[in-house]
């Protein structure tokens, strides 16, 4: 059987299917995908316990539309800082990780420091309640703002198909 692998654990065909099988609708009985990914039941319960105790499986959520949910504005903020000493950086990121609005902030390279994804409910509330705020944080130089227009696509199902590439061949894919 063809594995794919990293240093601390392997995956097989009938993992990767059980995982692309989770990403669409986690909340599928054992039945339903055991006769998705050709397995019983009780296998699919241990392989998916096994999945989350290696912690590839990090989080089972619902998925809200935040449109319906009164935040229909998102933003895109840029975000640079004046010095990137570990007091300034710690700063900004504790203030950020305590904001709910905010809801990724990735650190990148280039012309900014930061990246955010935000949601508010309306402009006024991007403005005054989340760009202003990120504004005062010491140590910040620049905020630049883009409000999503339109989203074009959004998923939180990571591509797999690297992992089962290989399947003719022998060797086994690394995963990492």
């Amino acid at each position: 059987m063809e594995t794919t692998h990293n240093d601390d654990f392997l995956l097989d065909k009938f993992d990767v299917s059980l995982l692309r099988a989770l990403q669409e609708d986690a909340m599928q009985t054992h039945q339903h995908l055991s006769e998705q990914v050709h397995l019983s039941p009780s296998q699919v319960s241990r392989r998916i316990q096994r999945l989350r105790d290696l912690g590839l499986v990090t989080k089972v959520v619902a998925l809200l539309d935040s449109g319906m949910a009164g935040l229909g504005v998102r933003a895109m903020a840029h975000v640079a800082l004046q010095q990137h000493s570990g007091a300034e950086r710690v700063a900004f990121e504790t203030t950020v990780a305590a904001m709910d609005e905010v809801l990724e902030c990735f650190t990148v390279a280039g012309e900014s420091d930061y990246v955010l994804h935000i949601v508010a409910s309306d402009l006024q509330s991007l403005s005054k309640d989340v760009l202003q705020r990120l504004t005062q944080i010491r140590g910040v130089s620049s905020v630049r703002s883009s409000v999503v227009l339109e989203t074009i696509k959004s998923t939180t199902s990571l591509p797999l198909h690297h992992l089962s590439r290989n399947k003719g061949s022998k060797r086994s894919a690394r995963l990492g």
